[in-house]
């Protein structure tokens, strides 16, 4: 009973704290990144001056950012300064964006869609189930009763028509 215990706690454990990787906060590092860029070096250490750049670069009327992007300049919008703290000591933008995702764990959430345009449907075979529902669900489809792989598969290989590309 006590092995059973000791194991069932250090296993929910395990999922209180798992690491945030970088393919987690893949639209979240582009930001920071591009935000980076577009700075001059010295200011790069300048927190008032990180904050004016984000909102720069997430001002929709001068910057054409896409969707993904937009959403993670809103959760970005209110912690500007949690933001900045971090990326004024030069912190690489995966840790920077792992720190903030403590704050508010929605913006390791915003990912990138798969890219469906060139995959021949031998490719579908090969993916993980939860990538063909993101497919699905990029594509406003429902997969009802879909229990095996297969039937996935075979969905996503039926709306492939439906292809929703880079915007929407």
């Amino acid at each position: 009973m006590k092995f059973s215990a000791l194991t069932l706690l250090a296993y929910s454990a395990g999922f209180l704290f798992t690491t945030v990787t970088a393919g987690d906060c893949e639209v979240c590092i582009k930001v920071i990144e591009d935000v980076r860029a577009s700075m001059e070096k010295s200011d790069r250490t300048k927190k008032d001056k990180i904050e004016t750049a984000l909102g720069a670069y997430c001002d929709t009327d001068k910057n054409k950012i896409g969707p993904r992007e937009r959403k993670i300049c809103y959760y970005i919008d209110p912690i500007k300064r949690d933001v900045s703290q971090p990326f004024s000591t030069g912190m690489p933008a995966d840790r920077v964006c792992k720190r903030i995702n403590k704050s508010n764990p929605e913006i390791c959430s915003v990912k990138f869609p798969v890219k469906t345009a060139n995959l021949e449907p031998k490719d579908f075979s090969k993916m993980r189930v939860k990538q063909l529902k993101s497919i699905l669900a990029d594509r406003g489809v429902e997969c009802k009763n879909c229990l095996e792989k297969s039937e996935f598969v075979k969905r996503v290989e039926e709306t492939m028509h439906l292809d929703v590309g880079e915007e929407f």
